[in-house]
């Protein structure tokens, strides 16, 4: 089969699989990163000394207890700090010069605060005043798609400076601002047109957020994946890698929405 095809076929029925959970129900969306999170779980030991075994009882545990606890202030509010502290640890190491392995202990640091934990939170984050909302999750995927998208085509037309060329030499500057630009305009569309949201601009903020720290994901995943010495963190999508190569933005993400939200809610 052709690569191209290959690579359009099953990057259509990992979206199509994707928002049909998410639009089904919360239970279908638990149900789905569950399944997600063995793949992820099984791709980070093998770049790393992470036990498989023992990784996916810490991943089972943990997602059982906590998938269902985001009106848990105090279980939201730590599972958020953990994981952006992990998050901080992971962008020390993204501008490491040298390209140096983590620890054990760190590494299952890692893997709850990095893996297991945001998979936690993306069950989280479409919990809205009046329940369940699949529209805030669906919006916060296009604007991931969106920022990928528009990087990659300014940054083809008109890039020129690198942006971190040590880790993803393909990316530049301009396509960076491009992405980001596009992601605002498109989280002002969202706002007005499919999520109605009282207050625009909060979905300006989430839109920067989503294209800053989507890119930093990125990276970070090809740092990862460069110091383990593998292209790829799997091969389970034809044509795009592993789960962690598709879902690397959004782990990143996560974490720092929910931080937004938690935000917002201490304000109001």
């Amino acid at each position: 089969m052709n690569e191209t095809l290959k690579r359009a076929l099953s990057g259509a029925v990992y979206i199509i699989l994707l928002l049909s959970c998410i639009l089904y129900s919360k239970e279908s969306l638990a149900i789905l990163f569950s399944i997600l999170l063995v793949f992820g779980v099984y791709e980070f030991a093998k770049m790393t000394s992470v036990n498989f075994y023992a990784g996916i009882v810490i991943a089972g545990f943990s997602y059982y207890l906590l998938y269902n606890e985001s009106y848990n202030v105090l279980i939201n509010n730590c599972i958020t700090i953990f994981t952006v502290l992990i998050s901080a640890r992971l962008l020390y190491f993204l501008f490491q010069k040298k390209d140096k392995e983590f620890d054990i202990v760190t590494q299952y640091l890692i893997l709850i605060g990095y893996i297991i934990f945001p998979f936690i939170l993306t069950n989280y984050v479409p919990i809205g005043q009046k329940g369940y909302n699949s529209d805030i999750l669906i919006s916060i995927f296009i604007l991931i798609w969106t920022n990928d998208t528009f990087a990659y085509l300014v940054g083809k037309n008109f890039g020129k400076n690198k942006l971190f060329p040590s880790v993803s030499p393909k990316k530049t500057i301009e396509g960076f601002i491009g992405g980001l630009l596009f992601s605002v305009i498109g989280g002002i569309l969202l706002a007005k047109y499919f999520i109605e949201a009282k207050y625009v601009y909060f979905w300006i903020i989430i839109a920067i957020i989503v294209s800053i720290f989507s890119t930093l994901g990125d990276l970070i995943e090809s740092k990862l994946k460069r110091v383990a010495g593998v292209k790829d963190s799997g091969t389970i999508m034809p044509g795009h890698g592993g789960i962690l190569d598709r879902l690397d933005s959004i782990i990143f993400v996560i974490p720092f929405i929910n931080l937004f939200y938690l935000i917002l809610r201490y304000v109001s």
